[in-house]
């Protein structure tokens, strides 16, 4: 065969190829923005376990720096899109693991402090797939310590 009619053949393949490439680029920059944010939301409810064992019972700025916010900053995280301080749910248990139904009153039955956050919605950016992704439920516990009886950066 020519040339002349050989030139809608490269066009054709790179298509092809080029489609394959770039839908694998994108799932791999996919993949890598989906670990990062299960592993960020991860360390969200750590990071806010251990604060609210250490600060007053349900202090107000535990939620807003579990979220990696300051505490001038608006209740949307800076670090990780959609997630804000709606999603997060502090809970103060006893020694058996049930909730305290008012821990204000009864700071010396807490036992334990949980922070869980659930139905956060992963949103993919991937061109042509508007897929939303809910993961599962992160969840600390962590055993109490102070309860800001003690000075702290709270």
């Amino acid at each position: 065969m020519n040339r002349k009619y050989m030139r809608g053949t490269y066009v054709v393949e790179f298509a092809i190829i080029g489609l394959l490439m770039f839908t694998l680029l994108f799932g791999v920059v996919e993949m890598g923005r989906l670990y990062f944010t299960v592993n960020a939301l991860d360390e969200v409810v750590r990071r806010g376990a251990r604060l609210a064992v250490v600060c007053d019972i349900d202090h107000s700025m535990i939620r807003q720096r579990a979220i990696f916010n300051d505490d001038n900053d608006a209740d949307t995280s800076q670090l990780i899109g959609g997630l804000n301080i709606d999603h997060l749910k502090l809970t103060y248990l006893d020694a058996n693991g049930a909730e305290v139904a008012n821990p204000t009153t009864s700071d010396y039955a807490i036992r334990y402090v949980q922070l869980s956050l659930q139905d956060f919605d992963f949103n993919l950016f991937i061109p042509g797939f508007g897929v939303s992704i809910t993961l599962p439920m992160f969840r600390a516990t962590l055993p109490r310590e102070s309860l800001g009886r003690e000075s702290t950066q709270c």
